[in-house]
């Protein structure tokens, strides 16, 4: 929401915004622009019948006083991925789906677009290097690339956001339980991928990964008048020069590195040719793609180990991330690290979904703070039966963030690859001061 205000700010129109709590980055970004509101919390009386629209984020609850005001004037209200989509309505729109990996294929597009000199019109989840907001609008643009997330679109709207932007074509990139707090059986989360494929508009095109049974089994009915576009993992391989992405044809050098990765590059792949995008072209831009921020980020090597963060938090993300690293660096110990902080995951019905997924890390470290399971009404969770439900005698649980890091402090070792994820902050500590004492 504030990078599409900056966005909207510097194409001149007059904004302004409400939150309860504002935090940096955005604080920080908001204020240089002047656009950071002179007070927090929600004032109806700011809502007046001159306002051209509204644009409600999804975390404004139904019965929020600035929203009450806005219904009762009867102001123009859309939501976020209502107003991308009305910005975006005569360009071909890219949308980029699936339960991992939305956010570095949509910022793999979107770096081989740049790189290739094509304008167009964005949304990622995370910052990307050489952009400087992860929203952008142009007036000479003809086409669009969105990520497109499966949650709920706001308090007032209850279908996925990826709905309202009837894409042109559609990248499922994989199915696994998610949001358990919404969609409470996989069967339910299954059928918003179906509604994803009936959005798609008359002639579009469908690109999914082959190699998942859920998405083939999705995809296989899909309306007649929609083109399928198969794909699978990218051919690589690894040697003392780094990792290569291999074809019949070509065998190009990248920067990124695992399997999911690699089924990433396909996706990405299928997307650009569709956009007119030259299969050389195409392996010229990905040679220099560094990922997203939070994705696999190094934050720190030496010759004494290394250092990743990675925003993983479900399941099936937490055990591609962890085997990437593995495959990546065979002859290093792997210390996993894994806060767990969505509803889903301090859930005691989900958590058994994580069953093995951190066996290929020589330490594994599951930590949840009891305050945020207290804050989402949840039952509290016992760390016995969470090391239970991973499975795997590599399993340590911690529920205090100095106990946690002072047990890898007291126990690392050199040649060591520390890999922490979470969609949180481990309760605010910071990782990058972490990451210097470790290597």
């Amino acid at each position: 929401m504030h990078n599409l205000a900056i966005v909207l700010h510097k194409k001149g129109h007059i904004v302004t915004g409400s939150d309860d709590e504002i935090y940096d980055p955005a604080r920080s970004r908001l204020a240089s622009y002047n656009l950071l509101p002179p007070e927090t919390g929600w004032h109806p009386e700011k809502i007046t019948s001159d306002i051209d629209l509204v644009i409600l984020g999804m975390h404004a609850r139904q019965d929020n006083p600035e929203l009450l005001k806005s219904q009762k004037l009867g102001l123009k209200i859309l939501s976020f991925p209502e107003f991308l989509y009305e910005q975006t309505r005569n360009k071909k729109r890219i949308v980029v789906t699936g339960s991992h990996g939305k956010t570095t294929i949509t910022s793999m597009i979107m770096h081989v677009f740049m790189h290739a000199g094509l304008k167009f019109d964005y949304m990622a989840g995370s910052a990307l290097k050489g952009f400087e907001t992860t929203v952008g609008l142009s007036g000479e643009s003809t086409v669009a690339v969105f990520e497109g997330d499966e949650y709920l679109t706001s308090a007032i709207d209850r279908r996925p956001k990826f709905l309202h932007y009837k894409p042109d074509i559609a990248i499922l990139n994989g199915i696994a339980w998610d949001h358990m707090n919404i969609f409470r059986t996989f069967e339910e989360y299954k059928d918003q991928f179906r509604q994803l494929i009936s959005a798609i508009t008359p002639g579009g095109t469908l690109i999914y990964f082959n190699d998942d049974p859920d998405v083939g089994e999705i995809a296989g009915k899909a309306r007649s008048d929609i083109r399928k576009i198969p794909y699978k993992v990218h051919g690589y391989f690894r040697n003392r020069l780094g990792v290569f992405a291999a074809t019949h044809e070509r065998v190009v050098p990248v920067k990124f590195f695992g399997e999911h990765n690699m089924q990433n590059l396909s996706a990405a792949k299928e997307a650009c040719l569709q956009a007119g995008i030259s299969e050389d072209a195409f392996y010229e831009a990905v040679r220099t793609f560094e990922g997203a921020s939070g994705r696999l980020q190094k934050l720190k090597e030496s010759e004494r180990g290394i250092v990743f963060y990675d925003f993983a938090h479900a399941p099936s993300k937490v055990k591609a991330t962890i085997n990437a690293v593995a495959e990546n660096y065979p002859d290093k110990k792997i210390v996993a690290c894994l806060e767990l902080h969505t509803y889903s995951s301090l859930n005691s019905e989900f958590i058994p979904q994580y069953r093995n997924t951190m066996e290929k890390a020589g330490e594994a470290f599951v930590y949840f703070s009891p305050n945020t399971a207290k804050m989402k009404h949840l039952p509290p969770l016992n760390p016995l039966e969470v090391k239970e439900a991973f499975g795997g005698d590599n399993i340590k649980v911690f529920t205090s963030t100095e106990d946690l890091f002072g047990n890898i402090l007291k126990n690392r070792k050199d040649n060591s690859v520390f890999l922490f994820m979470s969609s949180g902050n481990f309760n605010g500590y910071d990782l990058e001061k972490l990451a210097g004492l470790l290597v």
